[in-house]
């Protein structure tokens, strides 16, 4: 029982996250009063469904997806009388292997306010990529963040400074300037 629909998706994610996948919602709805909708939030794994290319004619024979029709999947929805949301297991198997480590994966990955503060405050020391890496894993040991995502903050910080300038345009300006 779960006092409100982001109390069950907080609860999700990280009983997942302890598992080692990624639960994602699915669909869901919101009752607002028209058509006799009712509130429902319905979230599986992250592999659930199949891949759905953009375009019907091209294929590529040379890529993979995540994706493998995974049936895990859980409804949340409100209890009758409005107090407090319930869940219940639809399907409690994967059929996929779960993953040793989510070091590099898209959604846990991700930085959070804090760590792009932290990473622009240290960008304008001139604080080394590497230096800023070990800072956040110093901060969050369960980070998950990759040297990568730090090179793609910096370049972020930069092109945000620049503005619609090119490099070198940039580089001009700040000649002309100083």
């Amino acid at each position: 029982m779960f006092a409100f629909r982001d109390d069950v998706l907080q609860w999700a994610q990280s009983v997942a996250y302890e598992i080692r996948f990624m639960a994602v919602i699915m669909r869901s709805d919101t009752n607002n009063g028209m058509r006799e909708r009712t509130s429902f939030v319905l979230i599986g794994c992250e592999m659930t469904s199949q891949y759905r290319s953009k375009k019907k004619d091209f294929v590529r024979r040379d890529t993979d997806s995540r994706k493998c029709e995974c049936p895990f999947k859980f409804r949340g929805k409100p209890v009758v009388g409005g107090q407090g949301w319930m869940v219940k297991l639809m399907c409690g198997s994967h059929n996929h292997e779960l993953v040793k480590s989510l070091v590099g994966h898209p959604y846990v990955s991700r930085l959070t306010k804090d760590e792009k503060t932290i990473i622009v405050d240290m960008i304008r020391s001139m604080v080394k990529p590497r230096n800023i890496l070990l800072t956040l894993k110093e901060h969050n040991v369960n980070s998950c963040t990759t040297i990568k995502q730090i090179y793609n903050a910096r370049s972020v910080y930069h092109s945000s400074i620049r503005g619609s300038h090119t490099e070198m345009q940039h580089l001009m300006k700040l000649l002309k300037r100083d």
